[in-house]
């Protein structure tokens, strides 16, 4: 399970190129892959790397949802809701805001009964 493309972004790790791109970049790859493993641990340290990155943010929480991770999946927005509003990112923001309330509404998921 690899592309050119993932094969490529893997040589830059340890780099002088190595950043919270290079990271969200990885996280990308791995979830057109599929691997939403290797994705979320890449997400993780594009945002650990960069906090105000409001992309990585997303698309980390729309990987910890496609795991089942609801609850991280929301916690991941709700920081990524607060990142872009902070940056004047609307758009991002708006859209985190829908996701994350559909995880809020699942019947059992987060506040909801169970």
């Amino acid at each position: 399970m690899t592309s050119s493309t993932l094969a490529n972004l893997l040589k830059l790790v340890g780099s002088a190129r190595d950043g919270a791109l290079l990271r969200f970049s990885l996280g990308n790859e791995y979830l057109k892959l599929g691997d939403r493993g290797n994705a979320i641990l890449q997400l993780q340290e594009s945002v650990t790397r960069e906090p105000g990155y409001s992309a990585a943010w997303k698309l980390l929480g729309r990987a910890l949802a496609d795991e089942g991770r609801d609850a991280d999946a929301l916690d991941a927005w709700r920081r990524g809701i607060g990142v872009a509003e902070a940056k004047g990112d609307k758009q991002a923001a708006k859209e985190m805001t829908v996701f994350a309330r559909r995880i809020e509404k699942k019947p059992g998921g987060p506040g909801q009964p169970r």
